[in-house]
């Protein structure tokens, strides 16, 4: 069985003074403080989250 790939998504950037769509992404993720990480499993549901906050976070493969 193929192991399933996996992205570790760090919040580098502060919800102040954005959209709540994008404060609301966020928390979606499972991030609501800086510096959170979180390995969230690689769809194209997640990457198009990650893609509509991509300047608030780092994304990294494991």
């Amino acid at each position: 069985m193929a192991k399933k790939k996996t992205l570790k998504v760090t919040q580098i950037g502060s919800p102040i003074r954005r959209p709540q769509d994008q404060r609301a992404t966020l928390v979606g993720l499972g991030l609501n403080k800086m510096h959170r990480t979180r390995e969230l499993e690689d769809t194209p549901a997640v990457r198009g989250m990650i893609h509509k906050i991509r300047h608030m976070v780092k994304v990294e493969e494991v």
